[in-house]
């Protein structure tokens, strides 16, 4: 009777004694349910499935089971990424090289995303100046390139890069007659040899017309952040300091740029992962050019489904895609910390 008793006074442990704790935590769990159950089909079984489609030779005859010219897809390992690293793709794709890809894609994305922080924060910082007429308007102004499509500003600034008729080119051909030069005519997005040799990287002249299409692009949303950190700043911080004798610039770097750490590497970390997978501006404004010296690894899974229909192939791209942003993400959070208290 004695060993019965002390058996049942046994607490329970684990998941069940978490479970028992409250009627607050079974109510929790209940209303995460839902959300669990709609992640899983929505994001983790497509994840898992293209996980499954990498290590398969998975084509266009795969896609209708009910089709009379239906291929099961067979398991060949890590065949696709294979093929990728070494540039051996069943369909030959001109100037292929993914080291080259990956090489540009990180120096496309670490020359663009300190230009949208640096500038956001100056603008940010001038904006929030006392007594600046028409601050309000200048607001309104500048959150412009957020609200439109990309597609609208990617066509536009391809418009404007054009060698014959573009704004950029009347432009500088304008300067030019003005000190009794020539009219200017660079062809922008047709430039094959480079002006700059980073190593064996060779980058167009495409390249630096993306680069200003992009900055233009991105340091609106860096200025909204770096705006509403700065309303968060106390004033008397400032006072303080002036007091102290500290100049403007003294107080810009030891008060407004410590104070702004906290939400501005957050926000430069998910710069660099959408600067990263930038495919629509890269796309619809040099398409990879020329001979795919601007092309980034999205573009290049997007061309492997829709215009090779090397669906395997290009499901092993994207997970290699996604593991080169989970360690640009750890690297990048390890090196400023962005996940780490401040108030400590």
């Amino acid at each position: 009777m004695a060993a019965i008793t002390k058996e049942r006074l046994v607490p329970p442990s684990g998941f069940r004694r978490r479970w028992n704790r409250s009627s607050a935590t079974r109510t929790a769990w209940l209303y995460l349910a839902p959300a669990f159950i709609i992640m899983g089909i929505i994001t983790f079984y497509p994840l898992f499935y293209q996980v499954w489609m990498s290590l398969t030779n998975y084509g266009i005859a795969s896609l209708n089971p009910n089709s009379p010219r239906y291929v099961e897809p067979a398991f060949v390992g890590v065949q696709n990424y294979a093929q990728i690293f070494t540039g051996e793709l069943p369909v030959a794709i001109a100037n292929f090289n993914f080291w080259n890809v990956l090489a540009f894609n990180l120096l496309w994305t670490f020359t663009n995303v300190p230009f949208h922080v640096v500038i956001g924060v100056l603008i940010a910082v001038l904006l929030n100046v006392k007594g600046l007429w028409f601050k309000r308007f200048y607001r309104a102004i500048y959150i412009l390139p957020i609200v439109l499509p990309s597609l609208v500003i990617a066509v536009v600034w391809r418009n404007m890069f054009d060698s014959q008729y573009g704004a950029i080119n009347q432009a500088l051909s304008a300067i030019a007659r003005l000190f009794g030069g020539d009219p200017v005519t660079v062809r922008w997005m047709e430039q094959v040899d480079p002006i700059i040799r980073l190593g064996p990287l060779p980058l167009p002249l495409s390249y630096f017309a993306l680069l200003i299409c992009n900055i233009w692009l991105g340091w609106p949303f860096m200025t909204i952040v770096a705006t509403g950190a700065l309303q968060s700043i106390p004033g008397d911080l400032y006072e303080a300091a002036s007091i102290d004798g500290a100049s403007s610039r003294q107080s810009f770097f030891k008060i407004t740029v410590p104070l702004l750490r906290p939400a501005m590497i957050p926000a430069a970390v998910y710069g660099i992962v959408a600067t990263f997978n930038l495919f629509n501006l890269i796309y619809l404004m040099s398409s990879g050019g020329p001979l795919r010296q601007t092309e980034i690894l999205v573009t290049t899974a997007y061309r492997l489904v829709n215009e090779q229909r090397l669906y395997g192939s290009a499901a092993a791209f994207s997970v290699i895609i996604f593991f080169v942003l989970l360690g640009l993400t750890l690297v990048t959070n390890r090196i400023t910390k962005a996940t780490e208290r401040y108030d400590a």
